[in-house]
């Protein structure tokens, strides 16, 4: 089923790593050609093809942080995606089984007793236990007595039940930082228009489930409205709808079911609510001097900031101005351009800096994936969402 899409994956893949070696010449081609851009750290973002919004190094290097620990990238997909790495399986599969082998994820995860040197010998900690992989043998985390592991089986077991569908398509599945993230997701069947009279924009409705395995973070399940356009994760705190839930790895955690229906209130009436919202910014006029207010208020300067904050303060200012002049092209001067720049800026160019701790130093592309799955800047989005929202009331 998926042999037309892969071979043509992997054939486009290997023309550009072969023209990748002359890197210098093929970059002046494709910023002309309009194929890839420039982003601020250097790197460049694809625009066409198969892997548009892959991120290539400044040498033309694909990057991800996906687990690598069998050899092999541990992702499924159910379209071409993420640097011709992975498994794909064109339309997707209803099959768990084969989704946990594609993607890399059919391990368990134990728990064992902590250990430490003392004086020649070996001691155990009572109150600490490593989260172990059962097929490498790596350790994922330290945690307390009262950890409860959820398998990863069971994220897509609890999603199946979240939706009360045992025959849901799966998107996408997959392993980061060594198997520490697991990620899981599934594409609803019903699309959200915005402004359908309109700029008509298609937006695809997705739930995710995020699990850790390292004890540092809770086992979460998100609805997150995709935007296939630019690829922005438009997880927006829309009124009277939560749109995450989340909770810890303790006894029982992955039963409560109802809790996670009632909270994250998985009917059609959250996307419903979503599409209105939206479709009355994308019918509200947004003046520049609006749209630098916004920009005050999500990124506040005090007076003793320095030179170097001022500066980036300004770089900052003229990229979110740039996004808007894009979006504006596309959706016009309105409130819905300035949300999806603030939100384009945040998921693609805003600065970041991978910790050491996080496992991903270093690697941009991956850390900033993290952020997405984890909602990072869900807060700042939000923010955005209502100081717009309070535009169109009188």
């Amino acid at each position: 089923m998926s042999g037309d899409v892969n071979e043509a994956f992997a054939a486009e893949r290997a023309d550009q790593m072969k023209a990748a070696r002359d890197w210098e010449s093929e970059l002046r081609n494709r910023l002309a050609a309009g194929t890839v851009e420039r982003l601020p750290d250097g790197r460049y973002r694809v625009l066409t093809g198969w892997d548009a919004g892959e991120i290539l190094s400044a040498r033309g290097v694909p990057q991800h942080g996906l687990d690598l620990s069998r050899g092999a990238a541990a992702l499924y997909s159910s379209v071409p995606a993420w640097h011709n790495v992975g498994n794909v399986i064109s339309g997707g599969t209803s099959d768990i089984d084969k989704v946990l082998e594609l993607g890399g994820i059919d391990y368990r995860v134990e728990t064992v007793p902590a250990n430490y040197p003392w004086n020649g010998e070996t001691r155990v900690d009572e109150g600490l236990f490593h989260t172990v992989r059962t097929d490498t043998g790596a350790s994922l985390g330290v945690v307390g007595r009262g950890y409860e592991v959820i398998q990863n089986r069971r994220a897509f077991e609890f999603l199946q039940e979240l939706v009360n569908d045992s025959g849901v398509t799966w998107e996408s599945a997959g392993a980061l930082r060594c198997g520490k993230k697991v990620f899981v997701a599934l594409r609803l069947p019903q699309h959200v228009t915005v402004d359908a009279e309109g700029i008509n924009d298609q937006v695809v409705p997705f739930i995710v489930a995020v699990n850790s395995h390292d004890g540092r973070s809770p086992f979460q399940v998100v609805a997150t409205p995709w935007r296939p356009v630019c690829g922005n994760t438009e997880r927006l705190a829309v009124q009277d709808a939560l749109t995450r839930w989340t909770v810890r790895h303790t006894r029982n955690a992955s039963d409560q079911i109802q809790e996670a229906r009632r909270t994250l209130g998985l009917s059609i009436k959250y996307y419903d609510q979503w599409a209105s919202e939206e479709t009355a910014l994308a019918r509200t006029d947004l003046a520049v001097d609006e749209f630098n207010e916004l920009i005050d208020v999500l990124w506040p300067l005090d007076d003793t900031a320095t030179t170097r904050s001022t500066r980036t303060r300004e770089a900052r200012r003229d990229r979110l101005h740039s996004l808007f002049a894009d979006e504006a092209e596309r959706a016009g001067r309105t409130a819905y351009a300035g949300e999806r720049a603030v939100t384009d800026y945040l998921d693609h160019y805003a600065p970041i800096r991978p910790s050491a701790a996080s496992g991903l130093k270093g690697n941009l592309p991956g850390a900033r994936g993290l952020r997405l799955l984890e909602g990072i800047d869900d807060d700042l989005k939000s923010t955005a969402h209502r100081r717009l929202t309070l535009l169109r009331q009188p």
